[in-house]
């Protein structure tokens, strides 16, 4: 054996013998959440319904400004899923509803189709392309990593979609409500997007932003 192979041999041994063997890490939703999830839980006060989330059976309201309802199964709803790298959320589409233009920070996304029609896409952060597609009933989509991706529905009923995620914690910024929605300064809104005052002023009214 050359001392190349004995030396990734030995790297090998010495990770292998670092791996975590715990089989689960509950989260205790009593302690802070941080970038590396929740403390575990105590083995002992584990229970089967730290595993079972039966929220994803129940449609969402989607009476609001945007026709849409996202119920969300994520660590803060699903403890057992802290550490396990994954969450779910069922995505609820009245008609003309939208979930508009939006990141999670922390998570690539896959959509898939349940019922209806939807319109789907997102952004490249490199050239700007745009990746589009009208998607029906069990049809997949998948969202890169903290790229602007949207989804609408296209069709003339409701829709229904589960997205699944590769974060227990995904994050969520909406770039409406990221612009107007708080109280970033209407002169440095109207500096940065081109946007005239009087538009800026419609959309802060609307969703509720100051400045």
């Amino acid at each position: 054996m050359s001392i190349l192979q004995s030396l990734i041999l030995l790297s090998f041994l010495l990770s292998a013998s670092h791996a975590d063997v715990q089989d689960f890490c509950v989260g205790d939703l009593s302690g802070p959440d941080s970038p590396a999830g929740y403390t575990c839980k105590k083995v002992s006060a584990v229970t089967v319904d730290d595993f079972v989330f039966s929220g994803l059976g129940m449609a969402g309201n989607t009476s609001n400004l945007i026709k849409a309802a996202v119920t969300p199964a994520f660590v803060a709803q699903f403890p057992g899923l802290n550490g396990l790298g994954i969450s779910l959320a069922r995505l609820d589409l009245a008609t003309g509803g939208v979930i508009p233009l939006h990141t999670h920070p922390a998570a690539s996304e896959v959509l898939i189709v349940l019922q209806g029609t939807i319109c789907a896409g997102f952004i490249s952060s490199s050239a700007n392309n745009v990746y589009l597609k009208t998607l029906n009933k069990g049809d997949s989509m998948i969202f890169p990593q903290g790229l602007l991706h949207f989804q609408l529905n296209s069709g003339k009923g409701s829709a229904l979609a589960i997205v699944s995620f590769s974060s227990p914690s995904p994050g969520l910024q909406v770039l409406d409500f990221a612009l107007f929605g708080n109280n970033f300064p209407s002169e440095l809104v109207e500096a940065t997007t081109f946007l005239d005052a009087a538009q800026i002023k419609k959309l802060k009214a609307l969703l509720g932003g100051t400045g």
